[in-house]
């Protein structure tokens, strides 16, 4: 997405405020509040667009939500904040002080800048569910995953920079607990490990991840140097004094994963 509407409204916004705040002819005022609208009501509208391409599609209501808040949280501070300045320096002089800020806000775009609008919100390739062995339901849980990789020593910093772009990448899929671990006595041997509170809740987050993320996971295996590829525990946690477990329970899974899903090429990552 272009940046030159926003760079367009942010030029227009400041000089139509100061024109409304130096001007003394109704008509000029008018057509100056026009334009000072018209530039709000486009910003907003982009801001809006770039939130809903930037976020992942199944997490774009929850960020449309806080962007709303944002917006109704910064509106009524800013109410407040100009409400006090125009009190204590009169209107004019507060809209003036809007316009110059307004105006240079765009330099924080130098420090401040916004990521790469597109990227994020291709979904990636479904993953076929991992076979079982034991009778799982979709509220079995919580899940305990542990992942062992084998670097090369002198790869241990470049693969623990990248491990920690994976931890965002697990948290925001809806991992928890995450954690990476070396052997003391085989330095090589790395192992990641995280919770997910139901088999569900972890056939979904294998499925959330998006090209960029997938793309990541696949650099952290590219550091694995082992014969056999890298290793995947998923296992049930037990906790003391669960009653999940019954005596009529099954023990033994059916012939058939489950709980069923869309199947899809490429079960191997995690």
């Amino acid at each position: 997405m272009t940046t030159r509407p926003w760079r367009a409204a942010a030029v227009l916004a400041p000089a139509a405020i100061a024109a409304v705040a130096l001007s003394h002819e109704p008509v000029l005022t008018a057509a100056a509040l026009v334009v000072a609208g018209a530039s709000w009501m486009l910003a907003v509208a982009l801001f809006n667009i770039g939130v809903q391409l930037s976020a992942p599609r199944w997490v774009a209501g929850r960020s449309l939500a806080a962007f709303q808040a944002s917006i109704s949280g910064g509106i009524a501070i800013g109410s407040w904040g100009w409400g006090r300045l125009t009190d204590a320096a009169g209107v004019e002089a507060a809209l003036l002080v809007s316009a110059t800020l307004m105006l240079l806000s765009p330099l924080l775009g130098h420090w401040l800048r916004m990521p790469h609008i597109g990227g994020r919100n291709e979904d990636a390739e479904l993953l076929a569910d991992p076979e079982v062995q034991l009778s799982l339901t979709g509220r079995s849980g919580p899940l305990v995953v542990e992942i062992e990789y084998r670097v090369a020593q002198e790869n241990a910093r470049a693969f623990h920079n990248v491990m920690q772009e994976v931890q965002l990448s697990r948290q925001r899929n809806g991992a928890y607990g995450w954690s990476i671990a070396r052997d003391i006595a085989d330095p090589e041997l790395w192992t990641e490990r995280y919770h997910c509170p139901t088999w569900l809740d972890y056939l979904r987050q294998r499925n959330r991840s998006t090209q960029i993320e997938r793309a990541l996971h696949l650099a952290a295996i590219a550091f694995h140097i082992g014969a056999d590829p890298v290793r995947i525990r998923r296992m049930l946690e037990r906790p003391f004094g669960s009653v999940r477990w019954k005596e009529d329970t099954p023990d033994r899974a059916a012939r058939e994963v489950l709980p069923v899903t869309n199947a899809a090429a490429g079960s191997s990552s995690t």
